[in-house]
């Protein structure tokens, strides 16, 4: 891998969580970064810091709009395509919205990328596809099968992926992120990950639900992680990544009551009160992946990825930005 030179890139989904991570890490890298997002999902203060910069540029469009994708390509050299709804449950009660934006909404993207002769189209695919696999850890070429319709998506996201670069000669290369984590994400409505939701639980001094006996394992994975593998897939010169996809995980394994324990501790340095918080455990989710374990070897050597934030550190940044924002 090489130091890439300043690029145009469009980052789709760009004003949420991850996204705006993203846009941030580009813009400090020296690329042209134009944020493409409807804001649904997503919130404008996440990247109201960036507007003074003159290589970012925000456009509100939607990736369900053809139209809107070929305007949003032109004149950019690469696709870093993070849009998407997410969440397991809200595809579980309206898989149709989830079909929307996930696969037609992809594929108007990897359309508009193909006829604009994008580069390179960098796509977020998720752990989900691993879906009923046992197998720990996760390797890429041993999928099970999906659990969920967002699971469903996401594999077909890759297969079309594959396809392009097969069919087109398109470089695509897809991420699967493993329970990421950090500032900006958003711990309101019923489908909000579990690391913001437990923390303002605890910040409430309420009992954080857990779903099921709290055994089941996650590869909990610090946003600044993903945010730098994202600039060296646009950076790799390797052709070796073409048309694969990649783990994008911390590699360590923790229980939910193992993170709610972590949680409590940390939170209780503040406010030593919630160190008496108690969880609550309430009925398992439908569609849930019970273990999730990365290997991360394919990413460390072809993009030489290597995640320098665990789990504890990757809390300690974050809480103070929970604490300024949901307290």
């Amino acid at each position: 891998m090489s130091s890439s030179p300043s690029r145009r890139i469009l980052v789709t989904g760009g004003a949420g969580f991850i996204g705006s991570h993203v846009c941030d890490a580009l813009v400090a890298s020296g690329h042209m970064v134009r944020c493409m997002d409807n804001l649904a999902t997503s919130r404008p203060e996440n990247i109201s810091h960036l507007e003074a910069e003159r290589t970012f540029s925000f456009v509100e469009a939607d990736i369900r709009s053809e139209e809107d994708c070929k305007a949003m390509v032109n004149g950019m050299e690469m696709v870093v395509h993070l849009a998407a709804l997410g969440s397991v449950p809200r595809s579980v009660q309206d898989p149709l919205a989830t079909h929307a934006t996930n696969l037609t909404g992809f594929l108007n993207m990897l359309e508009a990328g193909r006829r604009a002769g994008v580069r390179r189209f960098i796509y977020a695919s998720s752990s989900s596809v691993y879906g009923d696999s046992q197998d720990l850890p996760k390797r890429e070429p041993q999928i099970g099968r999906p659990l969920s319709p967002y699971a469903v998506t996401k594999v077909t996201n890759e297969v079309y992926a594959s396809v392009y670069s097969r069919l087109h000669g398109m470089d695509t290369l897809g991420l699967r992120f493993f329970n990421v984590f950090g500032e900006r994400q958003d711990p309101e409505g019923p489908y909000a990950a579990a690391i913001p939701k437990f923390i303002r639980a605890f910040l409430r001094q309420e009992a954080p639900l857990i779903h099921g006996d709290g055994l089941q394992s996650r590869d909990f994975t610090y946003v600044g992680n993903v945010a730098r593998v994202i600039e060296q897939a646009v950076a790799v010169t390797d052709a070796r990544c073409t048309g694969e996809v990649f783990n994008v995980a911390f590699g360590a394994r923790t229980t939910l009551l193992e993170l709610v324990w972590l949680l409590r501790e940390e939170l209780a340095r503040i406010d030593p009160a919630i160190g008496q918080v108690e969880p609550v455990h309430v009925a398992e989710r439908a569609g849930d992946v019970r273990d999730s374990l990365a290997d991360i070897s394919k990413a460390r050597e072809l993009l030489g990825y290597e995640p320098t934030i665990d789990l504890r550190a990757g809390l300690r940044k974050a809480l103070p930005w929970y604490l300024e924002h949901w307290r």
